[in-house]
């Protein structure tokens, strides 16, 4: 993703940017729209760049759009992502950005709000990352803080024509997703990516010790969450 959006800013375009999973069919990501601006951007981010307060953490910034949508409010953000050529990118934007592991311990800065979107419950990876995930918040959230986290609930994939819901509860989590990413015929490594329903956020926020608030949901299947020190 890192190489897309490079080319996108030296060269005004980029190739494809596919992302494979043994779940679905092949995906392609429209580069131009990580570049997107406050307008472009879908009601529950727009809401979350509305809702940050204080010193804002972007996490897995991309190509740093909310970090530039937060500066034009007024608000102080610092972006990071783990991509060396996104955060060159941000960097030449006038983005005040940091090559750096969201899991890094060694990045022991303190937030008022840390952001989390294009589903942000994927940096978990998956439900066993559960708990390195709410200790890290811990580390990283200041005690009157807000994390503002977006996912969707992926049930509706196994709707059943009379409207029920057939999930093998003696499977893994439905919201476990694997992903590999490709562009420009470079295959990247395979990785994990997380889609927690609601209440499964809720009901772990509260066993490690926070409180999650529904904030809004989107058209589809898609919600904005708030996580509070409890």
């Amino acid at each position: 993703m890192g190489a897309a959006i490079y080319d996108y800013f030296t060269e005004g375009e980029a190739g494809h940017l596919v992302v494979h999973s043994s779940m679905f069919e092949d995906d392609e990501i429209p580069v131009e729209g990580l570049f997107r601006e406050f307008e472009d951007m879908p009601e529950l981010e727009r809401t979350a760049l509305e809702l940050a307060k204080g010193r804002i953490l972007d996490v897995g910034a991309g190509a740093g759009c909310h970090t530039l949508a937060l500066r034009m409010m007024g608000k102080d953000s610092l972006a990071i992502d783990i991509s060396p050529l996104s955060v060159e990118v941000m960097q030449r934007r006038g983005i005040d950005a940091l090559q750096v592991n969201f899991y890094d311990e060694a990045f022991d800065q303190t937030f008022d709000t840390v952001l989390m979107l294009m589903n942000g419950t994927g940096i978990i990876g998956n439900m066993d990352g559960i708990p390195a995930f709410f200790a890290r918040l811990r580390q990283i959230l200041r005690p009157e803080g807000c994390v503002l986290i977006d996912s969707s609930d992926l049930s509706y994939l196994f709707e059943e024509e009379d409207g029920s819901i057939m999930i093998d509860l003696a499977d893994d989590y439905y919201g476990q997703v694997d992903y590999q990413m490709e562009y420009n015929g470079v295959i990247g490594e395979p990785f994990d990516w997380l889609y927690l329903d609601f209440e499964s956020l809720a009901f772990h926020a509260e066993e490690y010790g926070f409180r999650a608030e529904l904030i809004a949901e989107g058209d589809h299947y898609d919600y904005l969450a708030a996580l509070y020190l409890a």
